[in-house]
């Protein structure tokens, strides 16, 4: 074993950065045998000096960033402060001055990725970020790695835990979603603004990187179609049991039928209660990868957490210890497809519609009329008078396979029906 240790700088302290210098000096000799040399902590970066850090000798504590990465003697950077900048700049500062980098950070990577992967190979530097997508569960190397010889054609999962809390307890309890949400808070799974999970930003930025792996082509987060999950009501639950569904919020990355173009979304959708995926309850995360040779393989574990998410990373920096002691580097960026990223219009599926009609004769006649004009095949209509006899109905229309283009063009003509009181819903029915 080389005795001179790899030096390490750790850019952020918060709740993931504290638990990688924790493992880092707990498990201090387990990694040095497994990397071959002894790592260690050279300097934390933070903004808030002052606040005391266990574990952590104040001496290495420092609000420099920029000098620390352009130290010289650093080995290996790990970025854990997350947002575009500074943490952009750190990270290609850290190349230019001869340091690998390992990441967690989605939203970067979503964005900038490509031109981070070049400046890696510029210099000869790794560039891992296996924490940025699902905690701790491994899925960026099985995908860049396991499946190299293989071609994925899907990635379906739940990538956000906070939102799959919310969900689930809407469909376990029958509450409504400001109840879930409200709960989710006071547990801690949802941050005080939780726009960014339950619009759906979060999941949008790992798609993003989910899918240019998979598909070998670069997909930038404004590639991505993104819906959030804020108006799925009980209403919408119920609608599911009746199908023997359930809801999840989706990331979908999928090739087209011939091949030629790639589609990457976010959004609400109704799984069937036999799919892998409904059965992942709280704050977990799963994602469910459909290829040629393998065939169906679903990755399953805690998505996000000090704990988990830092596990991931400690997983990078032993890889990028070891190519750094025989002088490798591991896999960049693979963009040799090229493929092109099709917009949400082309998109086929199938949809369940909720429609407040005129309960009167001929109604239905209608609205099927608007679906045939527009090519859109009906599967299922489900037809109930309401209680208070008001004169309205819900109606319910589960289609076959269409665009989603045709479909926005069907609900466009049932608006203007005069039978047609409102558009209760539209959902989206996956992993069939």
């Amino acid at each position: 074993m080389r005795t001179r240790p790899l030096k390490v700088a750790l850019l952020g302290c918060g709740v993931v950065g504290s638990e990688v210098a924790r493992i880092m000096t707990t498990h201090a000799d387990d990694l040095a045998a497994r990397i071959g040399a002894p790592v260690e902590l050279a300097g934390v970066a933070v903004r808030r000096p002052s606040k005391v850090r266990e574990g952590i000798d104040p001496s290495l504590v420092t609000t420099d960033a920029t000098a620390l990465v352009k130290r010289g003697d650093i080995d290996v950077v790990v970025e854990v402060i997350g947002g575009i900048e500074p943490a952009r700049s750190l990270i290609t500062t850290a190349f230019e001055h001869g340091a690998s980098v390992v990441s967690a950070n989605k939203a970067l990577l979503a964005q900038d990725g490509a031109a981070l992967h070049a400046v890696a190979e510029q210099h000869g530097r790794d560039l891992y970020y296996e924490a940025a997508v699902a905690g701790a569960i491994p899925l960026i190397r099985p995908l860049r790695e396991s499946l190299a010889g293989d071609k994925v054609n899907r990635v379906l999962g739940i990538v956000n835990g906070t939102t799959n809390f919310i969900l689930d307890k809407m469909d376990s309890t029958g509450a409504g979603y400001q109840e879930a949400l409200d709960e989710a808070t006071a547990l801690g799974y949802a941050e005080a603004d939780p726009t960014a999970d339950v619009e759906g930003f979060d999941a949008a930025a790992k798609a993003a990187i989910l899918a240019g792996i998979a598909f070998h082509s670069r997909v930038r987060l404004d590639d991505v179609y993104r819906e959030g999950m804020t108006e799925v009501t009980a209403a919408d639950f119920a609608s599911a049991k009746n199908m023997g569904c359930t809801i999840k919020l989706l990331a979908i990355c999928e090739r087209a039928g011939d091949g030629g173009s790639v589609t990457a979304r976010v959004h609400p959708a109704m799984i069937p209660l036999s799919h892998p995926l409904a059965s992942v309850r709280g704050a977990y995360n799963a994602v469910f990868v459909e290829s040629d040779a393998s065939g169906q393989l679903m990755f399953y574990g805690p998505g996000a957490g000090g704990a988990p998410t830092a596990s991931a990373v400690l997983g990078d920096l032993v890889a990028v210890c070891r190519n750094r002691l025989s002088g490798a580097t591991g896999p960049g960026e693979s963009a040799y497809a090229a493929l092109p990223v099709s917009g949400m219009g082309d998109v086929v599926t199938r949809y369940h519609i909720s429609l407040d009609v005129a309960d009167k004769p001929g109604v239905l006649a209608q609205v099927a009329t608007v679906f045939a004009e527009h090519g859109v095949s009906i599967d299922t209509v489900r037809q109930q008078g309401r209680p208070e006899g008001d004169g309205e109905a819900s109606l319910v229309v589960v289609t076959h396979r269409a665009s989603d283009a045709s479909l926005s063009g069907t609900v466009e003509a049932l608006r203007k029906l005069d039978t047609v009181r409102g558009v209760a819903s539209i959902m989206r029915v996956e992993g069939e």
